[in-house]
């Protein structure tokens, strides 16, 4: 109890160091096949990983800018969409009262109505007449005098903007060293790789090997998996919202994409983003239900049909251990918790399957 609790303690403390070397290694898996690829060309691993990560960079850039582009566009409607929203909310409490009234008069005789509305108007007249009888005029307010104060020491912008990056100054630290540590994963993985199997003794060698060989192929098989359905998702999402003439669909498309790849919630996220976008298109409430139902279905056919194909047969977790796996690094780490709970896990099986002594936990971790 004492080892679990100080390792949990280590895990919520050092979260940061740790996260920062899980999506590193993450990127590094994805990016892996690419270097190969390029070293086919008969270009040395060092070389090719500065290419691929160049490569990789330009398109983040690129996305990056293509995003920024659109919350720029967001921004400037934005007047109008909360207008536009509003007119929707008013319009829908409208109808929800008049069906109300409605199903009041339907059900309630007019006899007892015509006496209902009386009774309720009898008071409100009475109220009336009384204000009149005891009304007093009111003398006119008194002229008000607005005290003007003249700031002589105003707070410098540095330190406004000290105070605001200073609460993610440390998030911007680790992320600075992303690109590093992705590089030096993937030009010296495999001399980590060997010299790591080398602490360890005789027959100890082969099972590590083993199980490190079985985390990079459940982990790869895990990330390249969910990147390559969100890219297939964003392309067929981007393409219908354009054809829809849903707004922002640049933006939308692989926003939903990547909410439709959450477990468990990613049905109803997925389906939010374009609609809310859909919702700024005035007198076309159809496009928001045909949005609405395109959007579910992609999600369903790509976990039920594609997730399984791609991803579920390497991957094979118990839906009980992703749950609770789930809400354990989520309650840990927050939100980054919850996206790497299932490649830990993953990686969590992958060692117990190879390791004898562990492979009971591996059973209780799988779906077999």
């Amino acid at each position: 109890m004492i080892a679990f609790a100080a390792l949990i303690a280590v895990l919520y403390y050092g979260r940061d160091l740790i996260v920062t070397l899980i999506i590193s290694a993450l990127v590094a898996l994805i990016l892996n096949p690419a270097v190969v690829l390029v070293m086919k060309l008969r270009i040395p691993r060092a070389a090719a990983t500065a290419i691929v990560i160049g490569i990789a960079s330009i398109l983040v850039y690129l996305l990056a800018a293509m995003a920024w582009s659109e919350l720029s566009t967001i921004g400037e409607d934005l007047p109008t969409y909360s207008s536009r929203l509003s007119e929707i909310w008013t319009r829908a409490n409208n109808d929800l009262d008049q069906f109300e009234q409605n199903t009041i008069s339907s059900l309630l005789p007019k006899n007892l109505l015509q006496q209902e509305q009386q009774i309720q108007q009898k008071p409100q007249e009475a109220a009336k007449a009384r204000r009149k009888r005891n009304a007093v005029p009111t003398p006119p307010p008194p002229p008000v005098i607005q005290e003007v104060r003249i700031h002589t020491d105003p707070k410098p912008v540095l330190t406004t903007l000290y105070r605001y990056v200073s609460g993610y100054f440390h998030v911007l630290v680790m992320a600075s060293f992303v690109p590093f540590l992705v590089y030096f994963m993937l030009s010296w993985g495999e001399h980590m790789s060997e010299t790591f199997s080398r602490l360890f003794p005789g027959q100890d060698r082969y099972m590590v090997g083993k199980s490190w060989a079985g985390v990079g192929e459940s982990t790869r098989a895990y990330v390249l998996g969910n990147f390559l359905l969100w890219v297939l998702l964003s392309s067929l999402s981007t393409m219908t919202f354009f054809l829809l003439g849903v707004p922002y669909w640049p933006l939308v498309g692989p926003l939903s994409a990547f909410f439709s790849l959450v477990p468990y919630v990613g049905l109803p996220l997925s389906v939010l983003p374009p609609v809310l976008a859909a919702l700024a298109v005035p007198n076309k409430f159809k496009i928001v239900i045909t949005v609405a139902l395109i959007t579910a279905a992609l999600h369903i056919v790509s976990m039920n049909f594609l997730y399984a194909k791609i991803i579920g047969r390497r991957v094979r977790l118990n839906p009980l251990v992703v749950t609770i796996a789930i809400m354990f690094w989520g309650l840990l780490w927050g939100g980054v918790g919850l996206v790497l709970a299932i490649p830990i896990t993953a990686a969590i099986k992958a060692v117990c399957d190879n390791v004898e002594s562990l492979e009971p936990y591996g059973r209780l971790l799988g779906d077999d």
